[in-house]
C-alpha cells in the first residue's frame, strides 16, 4: 500500500503554506474532512465544444467522480487543451506534443495522487498518455466511445464513407442536397468515428496496453454502459493509488508487443505506429519501427470492421468487444502483463465470448489473412515507410510506375484535376513536404484523391506515396510516413516527374530507379526547403520534432521527469 500520498505535500502542511493550499480550495464549498488524507484524483478532461467527439465528457466526468467518491477519494476535474480532429487547422497532429506538455505539467504541478484520462478524439489519447507517462503516477484511461452507426437510405454508413461520397459528388453521381442528407445521417450520436479509425484504434491501444478497464474500447458513447465503466474506473483509480500501481508497472515491453499484435488483428490505423513509438519513448521502453512489421506479420485480420472490413465499432461491441478479439489471440499474447485493474491481461479476456463470427472471426478462419502494418525500406525511404495491406488493393501490392510528383499539398490541389495532367492508372502519385517539419505538423493528406479523369474511367485506387499521414478511416494503396521526409533533403525530396518508382510490399521494398550518382547530382542542385516560421509554438515544433520513424515527438521530451516538485513558491 502507498503509505505517503503525494497530495499531502500540499494539503497536509501546517502553517502558512497549508493555510493557503486549503483555504482557496475551500472557496468551492469543500468541507475540511475532504483534505484529511484522502487520495486526490485528477480527472484530466479534454471536453470541448470544438472537439465534437468529446463533447459529452462533462457528463462522463460526473460518472468518474461518483466512482472516486464511492472509493473514498477526492476528485478534482481539470481541463487541458483539446484537439478536435475535424475542425482544427492546419492539423491536430501539430498540437499533439503541445497537449502532452500541458498534461505533464498540469499533473506534476498539482496535488494529485492519481489521474483519470478522459480521451476520445484521435490525438487526445496519445497526447494524454504521453504526458502522463512523463510524470508516472497511477493512471487509468476512460475513452469516450464510438458514435452509433450512421443510417442513410437504408444502409449503414460511417466515416470511411466520406471518401466514397466525396468521389461520387465529384463525379456528379449525387447532388449537394444528397451530400447534406448523408452528413446529417452519419454523425447521429455523441462519440468519435464509428469505424476502426484512429480514435477507435487509440481506444483499443489503451485497452490492449492495459491502461483501461476491460471492455473500454468499444462501448458506444451513447450506451449507458459507457457511464458505468467510467464510474468503475473512478473507483479503481483510488485502489491503484493505494497499491501504487504506476504507468511504468503496466507499460512494459511485452505490453507494447501485445498492443502491436492486437492492432494487427483489428485492422487498426497506421497512426497507431507513430503514437505508440512516442509513448514508448516517454516511458523508456525500447521500440523500433521494424517491430511493428515483425510482430504483426503472423497475425491475421479477424475484426471485420471498416475501413478494412464491413462492420462498425458498435457491431464489434455487441459481438464481444476487444476482449473477444484478444481471446482469439491468446496463444500469441504475453498473457501475464499486468493491467489497470490489477489483473493479468489474460484474466481480462478469459471469459469473453464472441456472439457474431461475421464481425469477429477466428485466427483459424480469419476475415483476412493479410493484416497489420508493413514497414518498407529502400532508397526512397532510408529510415522506413508504412503501408496497411488490409486497406490496399492486392493487384497494386507489387507495382512499378512513373512518378507524378506534387511538391506540396497546394501543388496537388492546384493540378490534380487539370485535364492536361500527365497521369494514368499505372502512375505513382507522390506528395512531398507534408511531413513533421515540412508542413509543419504532418497532416492526414496521404490518401490523395484521384484525378477526376481517372475516376471517370472507373479507377478507384492507385499507388500513392507521401511523407505525411492519412486518416485511420481512409483506405487505398497508400504508402505513408516516408522517412526522412522531403524537408530533410534526402532521397525522397529528389524524385521528379517520370522517375520509375517500384513498390514491392512482400519484399518490404520501396525504391526509385536512380543511381547513387544521379541522386548525388540532384542533391547538389537541390534548393533547400525550410518553412518560414519565425516565432511561437510552430517555430519550436519545427526546431525540435523528430522524424516519423521515431514517433514525431520533441527531442527534449524523451523519457520522464517524474512527479517530484522540488521548489515551493509559498
Amino acid at each position: 500500500m502507498n503509505s505517503t500520498l503525494r497530495s499531502r505535500n500540499w494539503f497536509g502542511k501546517t502553517g502558512k503554506d497549508g493555510f493557503i493550499y486549503r483555504a482557496w480550495m475551500k472557496n468551492q464549498g469543500i468541507p475540511a474532512y475532504e483534505f484529511e488524507g484522502k487520495p486526490v484524483i485528477g480527472i484530466c478532461n479534454t471536453w470541448s465544444e470544438l472537439t465534437p467527439c468529446n463533447a459529452h465528457f462533462r457528463e462522463l466526468a460526473e460518472s468518474v467522480k461518483r466512482g472516486i467518491y464511492e472509493a473514498g477519494g477526492f476528485p478534482v476535474e481539470f481541463p487541458v487543451m483539446s484537439l478536435g480532429e475535424t475542425l482544427i487547422k492546419p492539423t491536430a497532429m501539430l498540437y499533439r506534443n503541445l497537449v502532452s506538455m500541458d498534461v505533464e505539467e498540469s499533473i506534476r504541478a498539482n496535488p494529485l495522487d492519481g489521474v483519470v484520462l478522459l480521451c476520445g478524439c484521435d490525438k487526445t489519447t496519445p497526447a494524454l498518455v504521453m504526458g502522463a507517462c512523463s510524470v508516472n503516477i497511477p493512471t487509468i484511461v476512460v475513452s469516450g466511445g464510438p458514435m452509433l452507426t450512421g443510417k442513410y437510405n437504408g444502409k449503414d454508413i460511417g466515416t470511411s464513407d466520406v471518401w466514397r461520397f466525396s468521389d461520387d459528388f465529384k463525379m456528379d453521381k449525387i447532388t449537394q442536397e444528397e451530400f447534406y442528407a448523408a452528413e446529417a445521417a452519419m454523425c447521429r450520436s455523441r462519440g468519435h468515428c464509428a469505424v476502426m479509425g484512429t480514435a477507435s484504434s487509440m481506444a483499443c491501444m489503451a485497452e490492449s496496453l492495459g491502461l483501461s478497464l476491460p471492455g473500454n474500447a468499444a462501448i458506444p458513447a451513447a450506451d449507458a454502459r459507457r457511464k458505468v465503466l467510467a464510474q468503475l474506473s473512478g473507483l479503481r483509480i483510488v485502489e491503484m493509488v493505494k497499491e501504487d500501481l504506476k504507468l511504468s508497472d503496466i507499460l512494459t515491453r511485452n505490453a507494447f508487443e501485445n498492443a502491436i499484435m492486437i492492432n494487427a488483428a483489428i485492422g487498426g490505423s497506421t497512426n497507431f505506429v507513430i503514437h505508440l513509438l512516442a509513448i514508448a519513448g516517454r516511458i523508456g521502453v525500447p521500440l523500433e519501427l521494424g517491430d511493428f512489421d515483425t510482430l504483426s506479420a503472423h497475425i491475421p485480420l479477424i475484426a471485420n470492421i471498416q475501413p478494412s472490413g464491413q462492420y462498425f465499432m458498435e457491431d464489434m461491441y455487441y459481438a464481444g468487444g476487444l476482449p473477444a478479439v484478444m481471446k482469439e489471440l491468446d496463444k500469441h499474447l504475453h498473457q501475464d502483463c499486468i493491467t489497470a485493474n490489477g489483473k493479468a491481461i489474460a484474466a481480462n479476456y478469459s471469459n469473453a465470448t464472441c456472439y457474431d463470427r461475421k464481425v469477429i472471426a477466428t485466427t483459424e478462419k480469419p476475415f483476412n489473412a493479410t493484416s497489420g502494418i508493413v514497414v518498407l525500406k529502400g532508397n526512397l525511404a532510408e529510415a522506413g515507410a508504412v503501408i496497411k495491406p488490409s486497406a490496399a488493393s492486392p493487384h497494386l501490392m507489387k507495382h512499378s510506375g512513373k512518378a507524378v510528383v506534387f511538391e506540396n499539398i497546394e501543388d496537388y490541389k492546384a493540378r490534380i484535376d487539370d485535364p492536361d495532367l500527365d497521369i494514368d492508372e499505372n502512375s505513382v502519385m507522390l506528395l512531398k513536404n507534408v511531413g513533421p517539419k515540412g508542413y509543419p505538423g504532418m497532416p492526414e493528406v496521404g490518401n490523395m484523391g484521384l484525378p477526376k479523369k481517372l475516376l471517370a474511367k472507373g479507377i478507384h485506387d492507385m499507388v500513392r506515396i507521401s511523407d505525411g499521414r492519412m486518416s485511420g478511416t481512409g483506405f487505398g494503396t497508400v504508402v505513408l510516413h516516408v522517412s526522412p521526409e522531403a524537408a530533410m533533403g534526402e532521397n525522397f525530396s529528389l524524385v521528379q516527374d517520370g522517375d520509375i518508382i517500384k513498390l514491392d510490399v512482400a519484399n518490404r521494398s520501396l525504391h526509385v530507379e536512380l543511381t547513387d550518382e544521379e541522386l548525388m547530382q540532384r542533391r547538389k542542385k537541390r534548393i533547400g526547403f525550410s518553412p518560414a516560421v519565425p516565432r511561437g509554438y510552430v517555430h519550436l515544433f519545427v526546431q525540435h520534432v523528430e522524424q516519423a520513424d521515431q514517433g514525431a515527438d520533441f527531442d527534449f521530451l524523451k523519457g520522464m521527469s517524474g512527479s517530484e516538485v522540488t521548489r515551493d513558491s509559498h
